[in-house]
Formats: C-alpha cells, sequence, structure tokens
C-alpha cells in the first residue's frame, strides 16, 4: 500500500454527466516504469470505475467487478445501476478487507442512470463508500479538493468540468513532489462512455 497516495484520481459530477480523471504513471519503488498505464475502467455501457493502488490489485479488482456486473445482466437481463453496482463494490472491498487477500486499492464509481441522472461514488480500501458530487483520491487529491470546491457547479458544461480537472492536474503538477505528467479523462451521460483529450504539460500551456 505504500504507493497508493502518490497516485491521483478526480471526479467531477454534474447534471448532465459524470467525470473521472486519472494519472497515468506506474511506479514501483523509487522508479517510473510507465507513464501511460489505464486506470479508468469500462464496466458497462454506462458506467466506468477509476482504480488507484498497486498495479495487481487494481488490474484483477477491476476485471472482477466488470465481469460480475457482466455476468448480472447476462442472468437478468439488465444492468446494475450505479448505486447498486457501488454497494457491490463496496461489499466485496469489505469482504476482502476482512480475508488473508486484501484488495488495497481506492476507487471513483461515476454512471448514468435513467431514472436518477449521473451519480459518482467515492470509495476507499476500508470499504467506505459515499455518494458525492466531486472527490479526489490520493496526495494531489489534497490539493484539488479546495479548487473543485470553488468552481463547481451543479449546471456545468463538459467543457467546464474539463477545464475544472485542468486547473487541478495544473495544481498537482506545480505543488506535488511526484511526477504526474499524464492524465487520462472520461466522461459518463446519457449516450454512452466517451474519452477525452489526456490532460498533459502540453495540453496546459
Amino acid at each position: 500500500m505504500s504507493n497508493i497516495n502518490l497516485q491521483c484520481l478526480l471526479g467531477i459530477q454534474c447534471n448532465d454527466f459524470v467525470m473521472i480523471a486519472a494519472d497515468q504513471s506506474n511506479s514501483h519503488s523509487i522508479m517510473i516504469m510507465k507513464d501511460d498505464e489505464e486506470k479508468i475502467y469500462k464496466i458497462s455501457d454506462r458506467l466506468v470505475m477509476g482504480v488507484i493502488g498497486d498495479s495487481g490489485d487494481t488490474n484483477q479488482f477491476a476485471e472482477y467487478i466488470a465481469k460480475n456486473i457482466q455476468l448480472y445482466k447476462m442472468r437478468n437481463g439488465y444492468e446494475l445501476g450505479p448505486s447498486a453496482a457501488a454497494s457491490f463494490t463496496r461489499r466485496n472491498l469489505a469482504e476482502y478487507l476482512r480475508s488473508s487477500t486484501p484488495y488495497f486499492v481506492n476507487v471513483l464509481m461515476g454512471g448514468y442512470d435513467k431514472e436518477n441522472g449521473p451519480e459518482l461514488y467515492f470509495m476507499d480500501y476500508l470499504a467506505s463508500s459515499v455518494k458525492v458530487p466531486f472527490a479526489a483520491h490520493g496526495y494531489g487529491g489534497y490539493l484539488s479538493l479546495s479548487i473543485m470546491d470553488r468552481y463547481h457547479k451543479k449546471d456545468a458544461t463538459e467543457t467546464e468540468a474539463y477545464d475544472i480537472l485542468k486547473k487541478c492536474v495544473q495544481e498537482v503538477h506545480k505543488r506535488l513532489f511526484v511526477s504526474l505528467p499524464n492524465f487520462q479523462v472520461t466522461v459518463v451521460n446519457r449516450d454512452g462512455i466517451k474519452v477525452l483529450p489526456t490532460i498533459n504539460s502540453a495540453s496546459l500551456q
């Protein structure tokens, strides 16, 4: 669990969409192994999950959740909504936390529900779960929450939300002692999942 806070997850929920950003750095001890890691996973047609933690835990946990939610759809003929998927994810985190093989992962789950609209859920490795308008994980989140609190508004457009995330990444680049050069961004709305341009030093100029 040594490097879980050295990674960063950011999420914003507005009236029409949820937007999640995740750094793409994969580090081991004092070395950066790669800077194009995928940390946002597609769970269903209108549901994504950003996961940070140790590489093995994040991949295995995200795939486990995604496959089980797809299995539920095959058995029952409909997909779990964001709220039900978050409850399922939290329960699995809680069960593994009390086993000999816990998952040390922090999660932001965002999705669009036809009845309730967009929803964003904050979960950590201790299996806490709460629905939030915006959220962040990691040391970068400490620097970003005040920015999101200042600029977040429920009726923001996707462009405005993307600009807020850019402000957060700019602050992370400026103040955090760890280099997190690239942030992938994904948005979920009534039309499905869309990948937005990566936020990096070049896009911030």
